[in-house]
């Protein structure tokens, strides 16, 4: 393992049909502040946000994982604090989804999983962001740029080359 995900005490497996409340609590806190603003009562937002894992999920499945990408829950000490999706293709490597439970965010965990994954990769890595996304300055700040564009989110791409 990597010296700075060994540092971090990161580690990873693959994900489980166990793992799919742990998976739906993750997304639901990745989106509760951005429909915190609807009005809604927090029993609504959750049915709604319950419906949105279950479309991205079965999504996920059907374009990514049935064709061989591989979905990994990122442990630290042991516990789930996250999950981190790639796809492996024959001119690129995509970032399917990459995220953190709440109080594993800002500490510098998915910057050292992207590095590790940018420095390993003889290949352009990609993700598609959404336009909003504070994450973005950290997508760009690790060397990705803006080659596309599908609605509300942006293609980034990182090359070989561009890695630090």
């Amino acid at each position: 393992m990597p010296e700075v995900l060994s540092a971090l005490e990161l580690t990873f497996r693959d994900a489980a049909a166990e793992d799919r409340a742990f998976l739906s609590e993750l997304y639901i806190s990745t989106r509760l502040e951005e429909l915190s603003v609807t009005g809604w009562s927090p029993e609504m937002i959750r049915a709604f946000l319950q419906q949105q894992f279950e479309a991205q999920t079965a999504h996920y499945e059907q374009h990514y994982l049935s064709h061989g990408a591989i979905f990994r829950i990122i442990l630290e000490h042991g516990h789930p604090i996250g999950r981190f999706y790639t796809f492996e293709g024959s001119d690129e490597i995509r970032v399917v989804d990459i995220a953190l439970v709440p109080e594993a965010r800002g500490r510098g965990i998915g910057t050292a999983i992207l590095k590790d994954l940018l420095s390993k990769s003889n290949k352009p890595v990609t993700i598609h962001v959404e336009k909003q996304n504070p994450a973005m300055r950290l997508y760009q700040r690790l060397g990705f740029s803006r080659i596309g564009e599908h609605g509300y989110y942006d293609l980034m791409e990182c090359r070989p080359a561009a890695v630090s």
